[in-house]
């Protein structure tokens, strides 16, 4: 199904989307160090189902980089402003990792949580990690070179994957400092990373599906199981043999209890 590729003005700056299937819209928001185009083949899954709105978070992908650090309000604030713009009127959402802490923040807002119908999460970060924040800087960190080579085809994407573990930076980024990577991407992400939204949990009732890897090592089960403890209208699936990128580890399974989730709208 063919992709339209499309651009919103915030700020200033032009907001880089694509659309993909026809039906009630789905808007799809992607991990940190990603882009939309990681999205993509789920949403070719659902493009039957769905018309599928995959946005570029400002500093990733063909979004720029905000003109100083955000927080995840400040994400929050654009997505919101993408829905007043587009003028929804109910709308499903599928988000993954950092897609996760935006929504959070969405749906406890009283501005704009009635727009959003079902919520699907998968990896969804937000929860208060049980490791150091430095350990979780570093993680992402190493994640955000990884997805470059995740989009390759499997002999080439391994290939890759095995250079890039062999690489001097990759080795360097056990003991360098995570603000040698970049600039105010870096201090959005301290931002983000230091602000834990547990609180906000008690204030959702959407109905939200937590679609989970088994092995997801960004965001472990344990960050499923205490969000599904604190949400009013949530269920838990884990799915086997899967990591943080459950979407493209298993994409039938995936899209087979995504389809049946969505569907009986």
């Amino acid at each position: 199904m063919e992709k339209k590729s499309r651009f919103f003005k915030y700020k200033n700056r032009e907001i880089a989307y694509s659309v993909i299937g026809e039906g009630k819209p789905l808007i799809m928001l992607h991990g940190w160090g990603s882009s939309s185009r990681v999205m993509e083949p789920i949403a070719r899954l659902l493009a039957h189902l769905r018309e599928c709105y995959l946005i570029d978070l400002p500093g990733f992908g063909n979004s720029p980089e905000p003109s100083e650090p955000w927080g995840i309000d400040d994400y929050a604030d654009m997505v919101e402003a993408f829905v007043e713009a587009l003028d929804f009127n109910t709308i499903d959402l599928l988000v993954h990792s950092y897609g996760g802490r935006i929504t959070l923040k969405l749906l406890a807002r009283d501005s704009v949580k009635s727009r959003f119908n079902k919520v699907l999460i998968t990896g969804g970060a937000g929860m208060k990690p049980k490791r150091s924040t430095t350990f979780y800087l570093k993680k992402y960190a190493a994640k955000t070179l990884k997805f470059p080579f995740l989009i390759l085809p499997g002999k080439l994407r391994e290939r890759s994957l095995t250079w890039l573990r062999n690489s001097r930076l990759w080795k360097m980024l056990g003991s360098s400092d995570y603000s040698k990577l970049s600039g105010v991407m870096r201090q959005t992400f301290v931002k983000s990373v230091t602000e834990h939204l547990d609180q906000l949990l008690p204030e959702i009732d959407h109905e939200i599906l937590l679609l989970w890897g088994e092995n997801d090592d960004a965001t472990p089960l344990y960050q499923a199981e205490r969000m599904e403890s604190g949400l009013k209208n949530s269920a838990l699936v884990v799915i086997d043999h899967a990591g943080h990128y459950a979407f493209l580890d298993k994409p039938k399974r995936f899209s087979a209890i995504a389809e049946a989730f969505f569907k009986d709208e």
